[in-house]
């Protein structure tokens, strides 16, 4: 006799208990039969949690949107093959939803990113700008562990912004990665034929050395891509002479009070201070508020510092997750810190 009994992954007590019941139902009636049981997936809806409630009665809500890791406009996948979410999708749904909810009256942006593509960083900065444009909630950003390079970049489009005492932030540049595996071709004997249109059509190519031609378009590339950067930064870091911002670009990190110093940054603080500057300028200092997150449905957060999606799979405390340039030969240009590469 074969039954069939669904099971539902995230149910509440009671139906945890009913589900029991008929298990125990079924194995006492068919002691011989086989059973198939089916998870039932939670809708993949985003869901609110509050993190903070102020009072029973509050009825207002700030939302804290996370913005962790490299930023690509691509789904992430480990060296196992687990596919993760793409963060530009999953941070334009939290921001659409906050959009919607009158009762959130402003959002702070928490970010702890060394950056990462070009476009991903600059979509996410243009969807927080036309945010505040549509919407007129005011935007805080919260820098924690690593606002670097496209960190800054998005952190750019806030009102105002928070670094704690202990952020690395800065790295305002460019970055072109392009592998070159022509040397260890040419020691095991392989070699790639390339029938092409024009001189430059394969510049960049792995399989070959960069000429100066190569370069040289390359170069203006990277310089009108840094130009954009200056002109966000620029937009946003008002007290500071274009001039002055251009030495202050030239790629290198900051300490976060280091940074305020420089105007980089309008504060130092936590982000609790951050939570409670997006609160003023909502206008809502005298009242009680609620200070919400968004999640997957089987993503806890036990407080404002949680983080919504499950971690990169690991191998012996090792992550192993493959940055985009380690699985694609193409050339990547990136708003991105990282000097362990």
């Amino acid at each position: 006799m074969t039954m069939y009994v669904p099971v539902v992954s995230r149910a509440s007590r009671g139906g945890l208990l009913a589900s029991a019941i008929v298990l125990l139902a079924a194995l006492a009636g068919c002691a011989t039969g086989s059973y198939l049981i089916t998870p039932v997936p939670p809708k993949p809806e985003l869901v609110e949690e509050v993190v903070i409630r102020e009072s029973a009665w509050a009825s207002k809500k700030i939302a804290v949107l996370d913005l962790d890791g490299v930023l690509t406009d691509a789904r992430s996948n480990s060296l196992l093959g687990a596919p993760g979410e793409n963060p530009v999708s999953l941070f334009l749904e939290k921001l659409e939803r906050a959009a919607k909810d009158d009762n959130v009256r402003a959002v702070v942006v928490r970010i702890n990113s060394p950056g990462g593509g070009i476009t991903a960083s600059d979509i996410l900065y243009s969807e927080l700008r036309a945010f505040r444009q549509r919407t007129g909630k005011p935007i805080i950003a919260a820098m924690l562990d690593v606002a670097a390079s496209g960190g800054f970049y998005v952190a750019c489009a806030a009102d105002r912004i928070y670094a704690s005492p202990t952020t690395v932030t800065g790295s305002i540049g460019v970055i072109m990665l392009a592998p070159d595996f022509s040397g260890t071709m040419s020691k095991i004997g392989a070699r790639v034929n390339v029938i092409k249109s024009g001189e430059l059509k394969d510049a960049g190519s792995p399989f070959r050395e960069m000429t100066d031609k190569d370069r040289a378009v390359f170069q203006g590339l990277i310089d009108k891509m840094y130009d954009r950067f200056l002109s966000v930064a620029a937009t946003s870091r008002t007290r500071i002479p274009r001039e002055r911002l251009r030495e202050l670009a030239d790629g290198r990190v900051y300490f976060g009070p280091e940074a305020k110093e420089l105007g980089l940054v309008d504060e130092i603080g936590s982000l609790h201070d951050a939570i409670a500057a997006s609160k003023q300028a909502a206008n809502l200092d005298k009242q009680s508020i609620k200070v919400v997150q968004y999640s997957r449905p089987y993503a806890y957060r036990a407080n404002i510092y949680a983080y919504g999606d499950p971690p990169p799979t690991q191998v012996n405390l090792v992550n192993v997750g493959l940055p985009e340039w380690l699985t694609s030969p193409s050339p990547q240009f990136l708003y991105l810190w990282a000097p362990g590469w």
